[in-house]
């Protein structure tokens, strides 16, 4: 707990100067990221790494049908998945697809997988496909809706997102996603709706301050001094953070403050939390900054 308490002055503190720094020089203000203190990315489970070995071997060396090696392949490749390793795991989710066709989940991994790369039909089809198996796969709806969203067509995104908020209207998180994308479409409306469907979100869990600093019930010094509260391990500090550093980063981006927003999903990337959905769009967000970016002569970018 000393170290939660020591990290959260430093970020706070760190984390002000950069939002101060935009705030008072506009899009011409410096990064202050040199001056950010991080959190320690997580390593790498050691029981992912025997299950890695374990699986390996499993498939090099058992009589096994193609349905079990199918299921090998695809447990492995969330494993991979979880580590970091995406293109180890797409490879795998294909293996088990080949095998295996109706493997629903591992469509909705590949979908993921071809968002982060942008290859946005490809997406489309794999989430088509999970969906056709298994209508009531929830999250294929919100990655289909994630997809849809990257890929500039937010008014077809804002239904499959509304399918997954109705399954549970109390999560901060389908809110925020759904917010986000309802955001993109009508800004004015989208902040109505946050504020209305805010209510059935508990104060007690730690997603709800995410929606606050959107609602703007709170401001990002509040939003940033009060990350630490109730963390009770270095592991759901990190998880945290990977959450707040990419919603800032999102608040920033809507706002037109794309220095911080770049600096603040590159800490969302420094956390190693492979598995969260943050962590996977931190990267894409930078990658489509990096697209449309407008260099300009007397001022290098901040994305590179």
């Amino acid at each position: 707990m000393f170290f939660v308490k020591l990290f959260s002055k430093s970020l706070v503190i760190a984390a002000v100067l950069i939002i101060q720094g935009c705030a008072s020089s506009g899009q011409k203000s410096s990064s202050m990221i040199n001056q950010l203190v991080i959190a320690e990315p997580l390593p790498v489970n050691y029981k992912s790494e025997v299950a890695l070995a374990r699986l390996t071997e499993v498939l090099q060396r058992a009589e096994v049908t193609d349905e079990q090696r199918a299921q090998l392949f695809y447990d492995r490749g969330v494993i991979y998945d979880s580590v970091g390793l995406r293109s180890l795991a797409r490879l795998d989710f294909n293996r088990a697809l080949n095998l295996k066709p109706d493997l629903v989940d591992a469509y909705n991994f590949l979908g993921i997988h071809y968002t982060q790369l942008q290859e946005f039909d490809q997406a489309y089809e794999a989430f088509d496909s999970a969906i056709e198996l298994s209508p009531d796969h929830e999250y294929a709806y919100l990655n289909r809706g994630i997809a849809l969203y990257y890929g500039e067509r937010s008014s077809l995104a804002i239904e499959d997102l509304e399918t997954f908020y109705q399954n549970q209207t109390n999560d901060p998180y389908r809110l925020l996603w759904l917010y986000l994308i309802e955001q993109d479409v009508d800004s004015v409306s989208a902040l109505q709706n946050l504020k209305q469907r805010s209510s059935n979100v508990s104060d007690d869990v730690w997603g709800k301050s995410i929606i606050n600093l959107y609602s703007g019930e709170i401001n990002q010094q509040m939003f940033i001094r009060d990350i630490a509260l109730n963390v009770r391990s270095n592991k759901e500090f990190s998880e945290r953070l990977c959450e707040a550093y990419f919603y800032l980063g999102k608040l920033n981006l809507i706002n037109g403050n794309k220095r911080a927003a770049a600096n603040f999903y590159k800490l969302a990337l420094s956390t190693n939390v492979y598995e969260f959905v943050e962590h996977r769009y931190a990267k894409l967000e930078l990658d489509l900054m990096r697209q449309s970016v407008v260099k300009e002569p007397e001022e290098p970018s901040s994305l590179n």
